[in-house]
């Protein structure tokens, strides 16, 4: 009995990818499906970074189309490919960075900085070319969290290298300055600032660069919003009342401006005691999840308040590579495949399928 391609595809139809919840077929992601003979062949492409998920996947590929009638031999080639994805109108996307994801919240001391590096870095682990841009020029952080000292090199006199460390290719003002050293300056000066930083740094081929914005809506937000290409925007609060009052300002903000929200992040939620492991919700319960639905946005997810997650931090290893298999890694491996999986969803960039037109008098 010959095996037919549509046999197959009625089979990989049965297929759910565990991390989209969407069957191969509709989803995409099956192509290329040969028989030959009693083998079948096929490749599924994934639109996130998925180095642990590929075996999984690939599994349940095989599993499902050896029940088939006639089949013998299954051979799933499973890859992911980032590709860039539509921005706010008006704004050009960078030839170098292929999705920018802004990392904000509306106060300062609610864990943002520590968030967004541990994204970067889960992303990076799972296979993808990542960038992080500390926006925070009043108060830069990253050179501490992702513990690298010194200064960029230039090899023109004009652009500088990311910095790197951990696999990710790190800019902050806080490579330039003296730690000490206080940001004095007004806010076009801080913007022209973040703007240097962002072009005349040399990414190399980035699949998403994380943007670490500095607390409120104020000057860098706006010119965040009006000239960089952003896919989208991560909110990161805690469940305490005064800080999702200025969340949820922040969220309105990339709302008016056309920037999507990926989702929400709640830090703090549950302080774990070092010594008995008690957990006790010290900034309130649900208050991440209420701003979802008064917002009709996804909640991404829950982290604790522990002692372990600022030494971490501190001594630049965030959690993500300094206990890559704990129980918070883990919680932000799942919080950065979900915001990859909302960016993979999103309408693609096809300005670079189309001709420019111009117009011109002879």
């Amino acid at each position: 009995m010959s095996i037919t391609v549509e046999q197959i595809k009625a089979a990989l139809a049965l297929v759910i990818d565990p991390n989209t919840g969407r069957d191969l077929v509709s989803g995409r992601e099956a192509r290329n499906i040969r028989v030959e003979g009693a083998r079948v062949l096929l490749d599924v492409e994934l639109g996130y970074p998925a180095k642990s998920q590929i075996e999984p996947i690939r599994q349940l590929v095989s599993e499902a189309l050896a029940k088939l009638p006639g089949v013998e031999a299954v051979e799933a080639n499973v890859t992911f490919k980032i590709v860039a994805h539509a921005v706010q109108r008006g704004v050009k996307l960078k030839s170098n960075v292929r999705n920018i994801i802004a990392v904000a919240s509306g106060k300062g001391g609610v864990g943002k900085s520590t968030t967004a590096v541990n994204l970067a870095l889960a992303l990076a682990a799972e296979g993808a070319s990542v960038g992080i841009l500390d926006a925070d020029i009043y108060g830069p952080s990253q050179p501490m969290m992702m513990g690298i000292k010194g200064q960029p090199e230039t090899r023109d006199g004009k652009t500088m290298e990311p910095m790197e460390n951990h696999g990710l290719q790190v800019s902050s003002i806080g490579f330039m300055i003296d730690p000490d050293e206080p940001m004095v300056w007004r806010g076009p000066i801080v913007t022209q600032a973040l703007q240097q930083l962002l072009d005349q740094t040399n990414w190399r081929d980035l699949d998403y660069l994380i943007v670490d914005m500095p607390p409120g809506t104020g000057d860098v937000q706006l010119t965040l919003s009006q000239k960089v290409p952003v896919t989208g925007a991560v909110i990161v609060t805690t469940p305490q009342d005064i800080a999702l009052l200025d969340a949820r300002k922040g969220l309105r903000m990339f709302e008016k401006v056309g920037i999507p929200i990926l989702g929400i992040v709640e830090n703090m939620s549950m302080h774990v005691c070092s010594n008995c492991g008690h957990a006790e919700p010290i900034f309130g319960v649900g208050g991440g999840e209420k701003m979802c639905a008064d917002f009709g946005v996804d909640f991404l997810g829950a982290l604790p308040l522990t002692m372990e997650i600022r030494q971490q931090t501190d001594s630049g290893t965030p959690t993500v590579v300094a206990d890559p298999n704990g129980r918070v890694a883990e919680i932000y491996k799942n919080i950065a495949r979900s915001v990859a999986i909302k960016v993979a969803e999103k309408a693609r960039d096809m300005t670079s399928k189309f001709p420019s037109i111009v117009i011109q008098n002879d």
